[in-house]
């Protein structure tokens, strides 16, 4: 595909999707309950930031949550880390979500499931309910109480979305891998939190191979002495199980028959916490260190749901929202907030292009309106020539969601081009850190090729410089300068709250430092320019890594890329870059000129590299991310052992290659 060009308009919203939007009918509520005269998202944005109080007290009681201790201050301590919300108010996030299966018939479809292992699923909201109410009696009657951690070993599955409710109804603390993830991966985050209970499969399917995981399991449950009960669940041996080994102070149990009691919807209790209670216990990546188990809490979790849900995805209850994710990823949980709007929600548990439709036939089948996966994804259907227009009916889909990493102005036109013209685009970028976004999409303004449509509401998000002034139309770090309800409450094991300091507030006292690099326009729209700590820093000029990538990456023969800045002694620099090239391909003079070309005249001489290197893969995460910071640090003379995680990447072996190569690069630049 030819490039396009950055800013060009591709979509404009009709004014009767304007008008039908969560956006407006939220101007519209707040414009009577506050006496303010609001028009339009930007303006609803500014209000929302002017007064951080106000707004989020707008969403509390707006979407009706119910709290059976009523809160006394919205927010009694401004300062970060360590806002202080909804002091006083006691909750549940688990309940309130369960509660939205009013807002229809009960017995619609609350998750459609579908997986390389078993035929279509699908359940209602009556059984998720029950589902959920008897998983947490099982658990309350092992004796899990509020601030217990219960572990999941699961693949993506409606049983994964029971659990976690269930945990969450009881007030225990929520952790989860993918089954993707080795032994040693998974002790490098559960050892940390110390688990009762593990819930865990012993092999899943992927790109229509088997993979038993009995062995890891095993070795999981033998380095978990906390553990006081594994309940297994088959999977990919649904028909002649296969349990693990557990020790003799634990005990092992079926899914089935953890479910095997009578407990009821209408009759249970939902445990009644602080708003903020921790919820859920997430991982950075890890890819070179111990991975960092960040700690949110119910309420933050919950209002952040509701707001996204309604305002930023624009769902209904008779939406239908997907999202490709595994459930060692944040999206896993930030799916399943969109049952807080009363819509359902599509999981699928596999290789999202085995095969390569797998994910457009799922939409046409369970009616998707919302759909969403990566760039990474997007980019293998561009290389492949696909077209999901030609095969499926994708007129249900309004909104078509990308985040992981920066979204290019070709993945935008080529969904334009192959999925249909009246679409909702939307990247966005937050993550793990907040289980949310701090810049998203908005169904009441154009898209822009490239662009971040705005700011999300509540969040008081800007550029700055290094001298900490905001910037506009240059690039700078993305900061947030006032709290928001999702923010961590801690990092596990972390004393005195020193990582979660030096993590974000290190850079800019009292301001949250997400460590990327952003562009803001004067219309608020935004780029994500790539990691600030991968930023390519020549000659006093940052260069983000993303646009690098992206006029690299469009010529033909070349399918990925990683560039490098190494700042040398005597104030020099070598900057190497690394090709991956398609079949059939060589590195020729003709594809080094117009690699030099087109980095020069489209960006600027000094994005050009000094050499370019062919490698058979370039080393990523296990959410997608290209390691450019061990890779770094591998040729700036560090160890495998120091540099990188190898349980974090997707791919070990393309470390391999850049650990050879770190021997000789003395060489490249002499």
């Amino acid at each position: 595909m030819s490039q396009v060009e950055a800013g060009t308009l591709l979509w404009t919203p009709t004014q009767e999707r304007i008008d039908n939007s969560g956006v407006t009918q939220f101007i519209s509520w707040v414009n009577k309950h506050h006496d303010t005269e609001l028009t339009d998202y930007q303006s609803l944005w500014q209000w929302s930031i002017d007064d951080i109080a106000r707004f989020w007290e707008a969403i509390w009681q707006c979407y009706e949550v119910k709290a059976s201790t009523p809160y006394e201050q919205v927010i009694a301590d401004k300062n970060m880390p360590g806002a202080q919300w909804f002091t006083g108010a006691k909750l549940n996030m688990a309940q309130y979500m369960l509660s939205k299966g009013d807002l229809g018939d009960l017995s619609r479809t609350a998750v459609f499931a579908e997986s390389e292992i078993f035929d279509p699923r699908e359940i209602n909201w009556i059984d998720l309910r029950a589902q959920v109410v008897k998983l947490a009696t099982h658990l309350r009657n092992q004796g899990i109480q509020p601030g217990d951690r219960v572990a999941a070993y699961l693949p993506t599955s409606i049983e994964a979305v029971v659990a976690m409710f269930a945990v969450i109804s009881v007030g225990a603390t929520w952790s989860s891998c993918s089954p993707d993830f080795g032994s040693n991966s998974v002790l490098e985050r559960f050892s940390q939190i110390q688990p009762k209970v593990l819930l865990t499969v012993t092999g899943y399917g992927y790109n229509g191979k088997h993979h038993d995981r009995l062995n890891s399991v095993n070795e999981i449950i033998e380095a978990l002495p906390s553990l006081t009960e594994v309940i297994h669940l088959p999977w990919l041996d649904c028909k002649s199980p296969r349990p693990p080994q557990v020790p003799v102070n634990s005990s092992l149990i079926s899914w089935e028959q953890a479910l095997n009691n009578d407990a009821c919807y209408e009759t249970f209790e939902f445990e009644q916490v602080e708003f903020n209670h921790p919820i859920w216990v997430m991982y950075t990546s890890g890819t070179t260190g111990m991975p960092k188990g960040i700690v949110h809490s119910q309420g933050g979790v919950l209002l952040e749901f509701i707001k996204f849900g309604w305002l930023h995805d624009d769902l209904k209850p008779d939406s239908v929202k997907f999202f490709y994710t595994t459930t060692g990823w944040t999206m896993f949980n930030m799916l399943t907030g969109g049952l807080a709007t009363g819509s359902a929600i599509v999981i699928y548990d596999g290789c999202p292009t085995y095969p390569l439709d797998r994910l457009w036939d799922l939409s046409e089948r369970f009616g998707v309106t919302y759909f969403g996966a990566s760039p990474t994804y997007i980019n293998t259907l561009m290389e492949k020539g696909y077209c999901p227009k030609d095969h499926y009916d994708l007129s249900k889909i309004t909104t078509i969601a990308s985040t992981g990493s920066p979204v290019s102005p070709e993945n935008f036109a080529w969904l334009y081009e192959n999925i249909h013209k009246d679409l909702h685009v939307v990247s966005m970028s937050g993550g793990t850190d907040v289980a949310t976004a701090f810049v998203g999409g908005t169904p009441t303004q154009p898209v822009h090729a490239g662009f971040i449509q705005a700011p999300c509401l509540g969040v008081d998000v800007c550029a700055l410089d290094d001298d900490g002034n905001p910037i506009l139309d240059e690039d700078g770090e993305l900061v947030v300068r006032q709290p928001i309800p999702s923010m961590p409450l801690y990092f596990w094991n972390d004393e005195g709250n020193a990582r979660y300091k030096s993590s974000y507030f290190e850079t800019y006292e009292g301001i949250w430092w997400q460590g990327d690099l952003i562009h803001f326009r004067s219309d608020n729209s935004c780029r994500i320019m790539g990691r600030s700590d991968s930023t390519l820093n020549r000659f006093g000029i940052r260069i983000g890594t993303s646009e690098i990538y992206r006029n690299v990456e469009c010529i033909e023969g070349i399918k990925d890329s990683l560039i490098i800045n190494l700042e040398l002694p005597g104030s020099k620099f070598f900057m190497p870059m690394f090709v991956v090239l398609n079949d059939g391909y060589e590195l020729t003079n003709a594809m080094l000129t117009e690699i030099k070309t087109n980095l020069s005249a489209k960006c600027s001489p000094r994005h050009v590299p000094e050499k370019v290197y062919v490698v058979e893969e370039i080393p990523y995460t296990l959410s997608g991310k290209k390691q450019e910071i061990p890779v770094k640090k591998l040729l700036m003379g560090k160890p495998v052992s120091k540099a990188v995680n190898l349980g974090a990447c997707a791919n070990p072996s393309a470390i391999e290659y850049f650990a050879e190569f770190a021997k000789t690069i003395e060489n490249e630049y002499a």
